[in-house]
């Protein structure tokens, strides 16, 4: 829902917020990753019978939580609100 802005009657720009900077939520992001993926080659070393899956499973969860870190600390690209609105 847009706002009328009262002055000349066009609708307001949305507010784009900028990512916070919690350092919290970077480590949480790294974490979670390792723990999730290392479980899962974990779990996949005992069902195959190997022994290199958790450790690909932890690199794999570094990477991703990394990933997910920049992500979220990266602020949005104004002009990306342009590519929306003139298709």
């Amino acid at each position: 829902m847009t706002q009328e802005n009262p002055s000349n009657g066009h609708a307001a720009e949305p507010h784009v917020e900028t990512p916070s900077q919690d350092p919290w939520r970077a480590f949480a992001y790294v974490v979670s990753g390792v723990a999730v993926y290392g479980f899962a080659g974990w779990g996949l070393d005992q069902w195959w019978g190997t022994d290199f899956m958790v450790a690909i499973g932890i690199v794999v969860g570094a990477a991703l939580g990394i990933y997910l870190t920049w992500k979220a600390f990266t602020p949005p690209d104004p002009t990306d609100n342009d590519k929306f609105l003139n298709q």
